[in-house]
Order: C-alpha cells, then sequence, then structure tokens
C-alpha cells in the first residue's frame, strides 16, 4: 500500500527541468488519501478570495502578521544554560571563545531559517517528515533522541528556578528543584490569562537582566580590541576551553528549536502562492535574524562582563575567589557596580524569567515532537509536568550531591549532551530543506547547501573529536584498576562507534518520500497569472493547489 501510494505521487512530480516557469508550488502531502480542503469551503475563504487587497498592505502590517514563532524560540538562547555556559567561558578563557558565539548565532540563524523554510513550503514539521521518511526503527530512534534533547534543556530551567529561588529566600537547591515541578502549573494557570501577556511579561524581565549587564558592561569597560580578537579570530587552547566551547555551542544552537520553528510558522495563514510563500520565508528571516541578533549582544555582553571582571588586573581576593567558583547562582556580584545591594533581588528575578522562558519553548517542542513523530497528543500540563518530572531527578540528585556547585556543573553537562544530539534534527533539516522531492523549486541554494553543511558538519565533527579525545584522556589518567578501564573502553567505544555510524547513515541515506506536488495549470493566462501572485480567482483552482492552513498547529503557540 505504501509503495502504491509513493507511485502515485511520484506520478505527479516533475522533472527538475520543468521548474524553470509557471507555477511551482508546494503542497502538504496527505498520503491518508483524503483530499484537502479546497480554500473556497474555508472559514476563511474571504482571505483568499481579497488576497488583491492584502496585497496593498504596507510591507510593515504584512510583517507583522508574521512576528512571533522567531521570538518565541530566540527566548531559548538565553536561558540558563546560555548565561552559565557564558559565564564559565568568561571567568576560564576571558574572550577567547566569543567566536564560538558569533559562528553559533550565525549557524542559529542559517538553520533556523531553513526550519522555518522546511514548514512554510511543505505544510508539514520536521518532525511530521522525519516520521514521514525514515523506517520505523530509525523513527523511534529518532523521536527518543528528540524527547531527550527536551529534557536535557529543561534541566537548566529546572537549576537555574531553584538558584533564583535560593538567592530570593535562601531556600536549599534541592527542595528549590523539587519546587520547580510546581512552577510549572503556575506558568500553565496563568496563561488562562494570556499567554502573550505572559510571554511579555517574561521578555521584559529578561530584557531587564540584559539591560543590567549592558550598564555593567559600560561600567567595567571590556577592551574593545580583545573583545574583537576574541570574535574574529578563532582559537581553543587546551582540552578545557574545547570543552567549554562545545558547550556554548550546544547551549546556544538546540536540536528541539528545530522542530519547534518548524512547526511554530505553520500557525500563520500564508497565501497559496510562490510569491506568497517566498514573501512569508523571507519575513520570517528577517524576523529570526533580529530576535538572534538581540541574543547574540545579551550572550556578548555577559561573556565580556565576566571575562573583564574576573581577569582584571587589580582584582581583589574575594573577587577572585568568586570567579574561581562563579556559576548562577553566585553570579549576581558581577552586577553589584550598576545595581548596588539590588543586584542579588533583580538578578534573580531575571534568572527565574530566563528559565520560565525555556519552559514555555520546551513544552512546545515536546508538544510538536510527540504529534509529529507519534500522531500522539496529550495535555499541555500533563505534558510538561511529565517532561519537567523526569528532568528534576538528576537534577535532585546533583544537588544533593554536590550543591550548587554540582549543579552547576550538570547545566554544563546537559549543553554538552544538547551538542552531541545535534546531529539527529539537524541532518533531516539539512536533507530535506536541500531535496527536491520535499522542496521542490524552494529548495535551498547550492551556496545556502554548501555553507550550512560545512558548519553542520564542522561542529558534527568538533563533537566526536571531544568525545573520543576526551575518553581517551580520561581512560589514561584516572585512577580506575586496568580490570575496570577495560570494562569502561569496552561499554564506551561500542557506543561511539555507534553514534558515528548513525550520523553517516542519516548523512548518505537517500530521500525516498516524495511531498513536493505539481501545482494544476490553468489555461487562461490572467488565471494563472493571479494564481502564482496570491490573487483572487474567479476560476474553480485544483485540490492541490495550495497550502493548507494548519488549524491542528495554530492553537499551540498561543493557546487561548
Amino acid at each position: 500500500m505504501r509503495s502504491q501510494e509513493l507511485q502515485q505521487v511520484s506520478d505527479v512530480v516533475p522533472s527538475s527541468s520543468s521548474w524553470g516557469g509557471g507555477s511551482n508550488r508546494i503542497a502538504a502531502l496527505n498520503l491518508e488519501g483524503t483530499p484537502p480542503p479546497n480554500i473556497t469551503d474555508s472559514p476563511d475563504h474571504k482571505q483568499f478570495d481579497h488576497h488583491d487587497e492584502d496585497s496593498k498592505k504596507p510591507g510593515w502590517r504584512k510583517f507583522l502578521s508574521y512576528v512571533g514563532p522567531g521570538f518565541l524560540v530566540s527566548l531559548a538562547y538565553l536561558d540558563p544554560g546560555n548565561l552559565e555556559t557564558d559565564l564559565q567561558a568568561g571567568a576560564n578563557h576571558r574572550f577567547e571563545l566569543l567566536w564560538v558565539i558569533l559562528i553559533g548565532l550565525i549557524f542559529a540563524l542559517i538553520i533556523q531559517s531553513l526550519a522555518a523554510n522546511l514548514g512554510v513550503s511543505t505544510g508539514k514539521h520536521l518532525a511530521e517528515l522525519c516520521n514521514a521518511e525514515y523506517p520505523k526503527y530509525v523513527k523511534y530512534c529518532l523521536w527518543l533522541l528528540a524527547e531527550v534533547a527536551v529534557i536535557a534543556a529543561d534541566i537548566p530551567e529546572v537549576i537555574g528556578t531553584a538558584f533564583a529561588l535560593n538567592i530570593m529566600f535562601h531556600i536549599p537547591i534541592w527542595a528549590g528543584v523539587l519546587i520547580t515541578g510546581l512552577s510549572t502549573l503556575l506558568l500553565l494557570g496563568l496563561q488562562r490569562y494570556g499567554v502573550r501577556k505572559l510571554e511579555l511579561l517574561i521578555t521584559i524581565l529578561v530584557f531587564v537582566m540584559a539591560a543590567c549587564f549592558f550598564g555593567e558592561m559600560g561600567y567595567v569597560k571590556p577592551p574593545a580590541v580583545g573583545v574583537l580578537k576574541g570574535m574574529f579570530i578563532p582559537k581553543l587552547s587546551g582540552q578545557a576551553a574545547t570543552g567549554d566551547a562545545i558547550a556554548l555551542l550546544g547551549a546556544l544552537v538546540m536540536p528541539h528549536n528545530l522542530f519547534l520553528h518548524s512547526a511554530l510558522v505553520l500557525s500563520r495563514k500564508i497565501p497559496n502562492s510562490v510569491h506568497g510563500i517566498n514573501d512569508a520565508c523571507r519575513y520570517f528571516l528577517i524576523e529570526s535574524g533580529f530576535a538572534l541578533f538581540v541574543a547574540f549582544l545579551i550572550n556578548v555582553a555577559i561573556v565580556s562582563v565576566s571575562g573583564t571582571v574576573c581577569s582584571a588586573n587589580n582584582i581583589s581576593n574575594v573577587t577572585a575567589n568568586q570567579c574561581n567558583d562563579l556559576n548562577l547562582n553566585s553570579a549576581s556580584f558581577l552586577l553589584k557596580n550598576v545595581l548596588g545591594r539590588s543586584s542579588s533581588t533583580i538578578y534573580a528575578i531575571a534568572l527565574l524569567a530566563s528559565g520560565q522562558s525555556s519552559t514555555i519553548t520546551g513544552t512546545y517542542a515536546g508538544q510538536f515532537i510527540m504529534q509529529g513523530f507519534l500522531d500522539l497528543k496529550m495535555k499541555k500540563w500533563i505534558r510538561n509536568l511529565m517532561t519537567r518530572c523526569i528532568a528534576i531527578t538528576p537534577s535532585l540528585i546533583v544537588s544533593i550531591i554536590g550543591g550548587s556547585n554540582g549543579a552547576a556543573r550538570l547545566i554544563i553537562i546537559a549543553s554538552m549532551i544538547l551538542s552531541f544530539e545535534l546531529p539527529f534534527a539537524l541532518i533531516p533539516l539539512l536533507k530535506f530543506s536541500s531535496s527536491a522531492t520535499k522542496m521542490g523549486p524552494h529548495m535551498n541554494s547550492i551556496h545556502v547547501i554548501v555553507i550550512s553543511w560545512i558548519l553542520g558538519m564542522g561542529i558534527i565533527g568538533i563533537n566526536i573529536y571531544y568525545l573520543s579525545t576526551g575518553f581517551v584522556g580520561w581512560l589514561l589518567h584516572n585512577n580506575l584498576p586496568k580490570v575496570a578501564n577495560v570494562f569502561v573502553g569496552l561499554l564506551v567505544f561500542p557506543l561511539m562507534l555507534l553514534y558515528i555510524l548513525a550520523v553517516i547513515y542519516l548523512t548518505i541515506r537517500k530521500d525516498n518520500v516524495v511531498t513536493f506536488v505539481e501545482p494544476v495549470k490553468h489555461d487562461h493566462p490572467v488565471t494563472q497569472n493571479n494564481m502564482e501572485h496570491g490573487l483572487g480567482n474567479s476560476c474553480e483552482v485544483g485540490e492541490l493547489d495550495h497550502i493548507p492552513y494548519r488549524e491542528d498547529l495554530a492553537n499551540i503557540p498561543l493557546p487561548e
């Protein structure tokens, strides 16, 4: 049955030579065989009937109708995981790793725009396309890895919230970890009063913290030459710098964000034309670019402040000890020059807001992943509570055993896990967005393909290098008996080999499922021209002549 469906689809797929002219558009492929509803039957058909009037609207009004997904995703680039890795990078390596932030956010902009384009052009998000493309067992493995990524991204939020409660109310870290389970229910309860207001409040609080770091940066005055050198001259001095660089990349380029962004764009009503798709992709790119540029400035400010304060020539013994033991729980001293005695309270409130922002993105990403891979939906509070309970377990154990230092180290480990998980979301995205069978004429240009694959393979290569050299170095220099080292090696080396083989499999596997569908051609030139530019038609439009509006996803990013 599956092969017959694919054969039917392949019969309507044009050759690449036919993409040069005419109307070539992407439609979501419905493998169940039920035709998508006609536009004229939709309750929103008036929007399409009067699209010629909408096309006369100013560009900024069109842009505002697409604003939302990029900013919601960008909140994940300012979560406690980013704050912790930025603070550690600045304290340990001064400005040396700023180039990692620059490359990481440039790469994040590229892949986030690819994720948005994928959703806009195919009418399906990344998890749904993985579900349609890969064999059963591969699909389930990718789903499990995606769920692990969501949990790993939630661990910094749990610990960041616990640190914030510790700073404000002097609650033990382990007790704060337990309380974060209740904060999830409180957050979802507040959404009843309007999630836009809640997101606006969280964004304001996060930007308050950003303003504090910018103010502190103006006070400590980091050397411009050192900042620019660190930003544009790549350098990694030693294994510790490599580990911190990987943690930075893991905190910046998160795999679950790719699933999230490709799904969030489907909640917007996009005109059913090549022109409309191109406009939507351009607007989403502009939005993501602005949001990630702001995130870049904030991350650079945090690293610059941390690096300048902790490497000053006249540093006091108290500050030196604080820098040697710097983590989210003790970083408020960096803001004392600007905020004075209130620095710890304002920092804690902003840290709490930063943590809650990742709750929103993590919950939606988990919902999309489960719906896309398994076609299973859960109530948001159940989904959030389930993810939170799993994330609480390692956080609770580490905070009881290792205290605040152990919990802070767990944030770095979670960021490294995200970095190692990245290929299993990134490679499908790069392949699908560069595939004619998935995107048709909207596939990536050769320049985008080359740049994105070079950056992607570079990050994957660094991960594999660090994984192998770090483990071998640990085997050679630990204090375990030789027999124990042999057993650990026999256990870990096959897993490392499996990781490399899985990456190679995803990279070289040829896509089989076709989601590009040749649209209906109209003989009347006026009708054809109107259809290509998203204008209203007096003639009947074919069944596969539009991208269906995803009402099943519309209420997830902005629930009532």
